[in-house]
């Protein structure tokens, strides 16, 4: 007999300016590839604190910004959000899987004024 594994919560993402979001990544997820170890290149996104452009076209509910799932959202667009944001304060987020041509591209003042 298989034994079972219990999937993974990651515990929700807290951004420096209040920001937050649960950022999620299984074999039942809205995730690429489908297993429970990862790395990912794309996860499952969902109830963000507030609206936010990056993450709109993969709303599962177009117009409900903050009581929606986000599926199949590319990694470095998680990690833009992120950034966006400010950074990572706390919580957690699945094993990424980074296409490398993209490291260091993303910067805050790029998607924010301030």
């Amino acid at each position: 007999m298989k034994e079972r594994t219990m999937k993974k919560n990651y515990v929700s993402v807290k951004c420096t300016d209040g920001f937050s979001m649960s950022v999620q990544a299984n074999m039942n997820g809205y995730c690429e590839p489908k297993t429970d170890e990862g790395p990912y290149t794309d996860v499952e996104v969902g109830y963000p604190s507030q609206p936010d452009l990056l993450l709109q076209p993969y709303a599962e509910e177009q117009g409900n910004w903050t009581d929606t799932i986000y599926g199949y959202v590319p990694v470095h667009v998680v990690q833009m959000v992120i950034d966006a944001h400010g950074g990572m304060t706390g919580g957690e987020l699945p094993p990424f899987k980074f296409d490398p041509s993209l490291n260091g591209m993303f910067n805050r003042k790029d998607y924010v004024g301030e």
